[in-house]
């Protein structure tokens, strides 16, 4: 077991790591329930890197690598998965009476513990990273790489083939099989499950870190069963096949609300659904934690907390502009304000804030919504998409009339948006009048702070950057592990401009004056664009040059 009971933030304060000031408002800003490890990772004061070798220097607490190590599946008989994943623990080896444990933290000795009281062992500990632990957790529970046992699939192509491919609600294979997809979509933190059907397979894929990968392919014989299960669990007609359609499941998985977005579209072998994840545990982010560089976040901070005018984030889709939205919004909700969206469809539903969702099929279009919130008396209003000349003129009227207008549109970066409001038929003076900001933002893949190495540039990085006006220095990049599944990147990170539109820019727009001369004046106002934030973020060793180089133009 742990040696000795000292508390975490005592351990990390006397190593170095941090500082008083900085432990209390941690302590301060931390919800009851949470772990104090979590709230410093969540607020950056710390890496889970740093943790991990703190409590391994300061306790003597023994670092493993759960991919190298190997584990007895036995022992999963001995600790119920659902309390290896409530604890964030797996077991690792039995020697004698001594239960070797790897634990994401090892002073958590409640949990240690009942880990004695349950087994009956005595506990020793390990740390091991929190995913590494939970993709042990799916690979050693017979749920994990391999996704669907052989007896379930025999078991469902069996029912498939007796009842000629129909299913009810609540046959259990399928059901059994549609719930293990969810869960290995969660686990690996996917965005969207694929389900597509092909001439002699169904292919299953996940959408992680915005790129696609495919997991496993199915007998074509399950195809019916599995997709008419999802479409009971959404409430969607199982016998229209030839028309697409859209719907919705709220549901826990391992515990953790989800909600699902279905959207199935016929094709020549047969309906594609695609799965949106929405993990509700973690939508709200707070505005610290989207990414923001200093002068950015002090800028989208004004702009948000003006009482009137039109910000517009901008971007493709899967950019994250509805993340940045919501945290927005959850930054303004409080009693005093009254704030209503109009969204199609409802991504997130937040306490406190009156969300409509938009119904063309009874007439409750984006426009005709808006037209009858500014009936309700708002403070704010969010429209969730700018589509079309009638929605954006009512916005831009909601605006000049007193109220915070909050809104999405697709250009290509936050000057591109000026032109494109006006080509879509509003006049340049309310155009002028309405419009405080535009962010623009694009998502990059994150270096993978497990084999993130660094390296010296060559001439043409060095180029890049000095056209750009820095120096170089050494950058980063992953070089693969079994953490990232050898892509060398681990989760995302937002890369944003922001252009505030001052009285400068709006004589520059009312004078007919070129996109290029606001781009000029923006430029020598110090505005930090799409590519500038992508270099800055790669000089801290968050991204690499390609990513930047994906998603954003150097200009």
């Amino acid at each position: 077991m742990a040696k000795g009971r000292k508390r975490l933030g005592d351990l990390l304060v006397d190593a170095g790591l941090l500082q008083e000031k900085q432990l209390n408002e941690a302590l301060d800003a931390k919800a009851s329930d949470q772990k104090l490890g979590d709230a410093l990772l969540e607020l950056g004061f710390i890496t889970e890197q740093q943790l991990i070798e703190a409590l391994e220097i300061q306790l003597g607490i023994e670092q493993i690598s759960l991919y190298r190590y190997p584990i007895d599946v036995n022992l999963m008989k001995v600790v119920p998965k659902e309390f290896a994943i409530r604890n964030k623990l797996i077991p690792l080896k039995l020697d004698g009476n001594q239960l070797l444990v790897a634990m994401a933290d090892p002073m958590d000795y409640f949990a240690i513990d009942d880990l004695r009281m349950l087994t009956g062992y005595q506990i020793d500990t390990a740390i091991a990273t929190k995913d590494e632990i939970t993709q042990a957790i799916d690979r050693h529970y017979n749920m994990g790489e391999a996704l669907v046992d052989n007896e379930l699939l025999e078991e469902l192509e069996e029912k498939a083939n007796t009842t000629n491919g129909q299913v009810g609600e609540n046959d259990a294979p399928v059901i059994k099989l549609v719930n293990q997809l969810l869960q290995t979509g969660l686990s690996q933190k996917a965005s969207d499950i694929h389900i597509d059907p092909q001439e002699k397979k169904l292919v299953i894929r996940y959408r992680v870190d915005g790129v696609l990968k495919t997991e496993q392919a199915f007998p074509k014989r399950i195809q019916n069963s599995l997709i008419a299960r999802v479409k009971i669990m959404a409430n969607l007609n199982i016998t229209e096949t030839r028309l697409p359609q859209d719907g919705r499941i709220k549901t826990f998985v391992n515990k953790t609300p989800i909600d699902l977005r279905i959207s199935t579209l016929p094709t020549v072998y047969g309906e594609k659904i695609v799965i949106r994840i929405l993990d509700l545990g973690s939508t709200l982010n707070k505005i610290s934690q989207l990414g923001f560089n200093k002068l950015n976040h002090q800028k989208f901070m004004k702009l948000i907390e003006q009482p009137s005018g039109l910000l517009v984030i901008t971007g493709p889709t899967g950019s994250g502009k509805s993340s940045t939205l919501y945290a927005g919004l959850n930054h303004l909700n409080t009693d005093q304000v009254n704030i209503i969206t109009i969204e199609d469809p409802v991504e997130y539903q937040i306490e406190g804030i009156n969300q409509v969702q938009v119904n063309n099929q009874v007439g409750l279009s984006f426009a005709a919504g808006l037209r009858s919130i500014l009936r309700q008396d708002p403070n704010i209003v969010m429209v969730g998409e700018i589509r079309d000349a009638e929605t954006a003129e009512i916005a831009i009227r909601a605006s000049l009339t007193g109220h915070l207008v909050l809104s999405t549109l697709h250009t290509n970066s936050a000057i591109a948006t000026i032109p494109r409001l006006i080509d879509m038929g509003i006049e340049p003076y309310l155009v002028v009048s309405s419009l405080s900001g535009i962010v623009a933002q694009r998502l990059v893949r994150k270096n993978c702070p497990q084999c993130k190495k660094a390296y010296e540039p060559n001439e043409m990085e060095r180029n890049l950057f000095q056209r750009r006006g820095m120096k170089p220095g050494t950058i980063y990049r992953g070089e693969g592990c079994q953490t990232c599944k050898d892509t060398g990147y681990k989760g995302r990170i937002a890369i944003q401009e922001v252009l505030v539109i001052d009285d400068t820019i709006r004589q520059l727009m009312m004078n007919n004056q070129s996109m290029s001369s606001i781009r000029e004046y923006a430029l020598k106002n110090g505005m930090i664009f799409l590519i500038d934030d992508g270099l800055l973020k790669v000089k801290q060793g968050l991204t690499t040059l390609d990513e930047v180089l994906r998603v954003a133009l150097d200009e």
